[in-house]
């Protein structure tokens, strides 16, 4: 009976303590004519996707700025679901979330100039 209690102990507990499976992510940051975007600031924020317990000593926000070539590489995260946002001067902010499983991934950010205000007073 103790070997048993051992054994599903170990079985299930070990698993919680394994590191959460890791990705590489590139973050391009162009605009709509294609044209890279060089000194944005990428925030990238673990939203969900493995057990806090396990989340422990892994990062779970990360900020980079683009070369001039407009990519930004965030260093091994988590993976699961993370907000991407962008922030470029001269453009609109960018943010949203994605759902990232994979061993790399490479999302593209296309940002658009600003837009003129909109008032009911003119």
């Amino acid at each position: 009976m103790r070997i048993l209690a051992l054994f599903l102990v170990l079985t299930f507990a070990f698993p919680l303590l394994a590191d959460p499976p890791m990705t590489t992510l590139r973050v391009e940051v162009k605009t709509y004519s294609d044209k890279p975007i060089d000194r944005a600031s990428v925030i990238v924020r673990f939203i969900q996707g493995f057990s806090p317990i396990k989340m422990k000593k892994v990062r779970t926000t990360w900020e980079m700025r683009t070369a001039q070539d407009g990519v930004a590489k965030m260093p091994s995260l988590p993976q699961g679901k993370i907000q991407i946002q962008v922030i470029a001067k001269g453009y609109q902010t960018f943010g949203q979330t994605y759902e990232i499983n994979e061993a790399e991934r490479t999302i593209e950010v296309k940002l658009n100039a600003p837009q003129p205000q909109v008032s009911a007073h003119q």
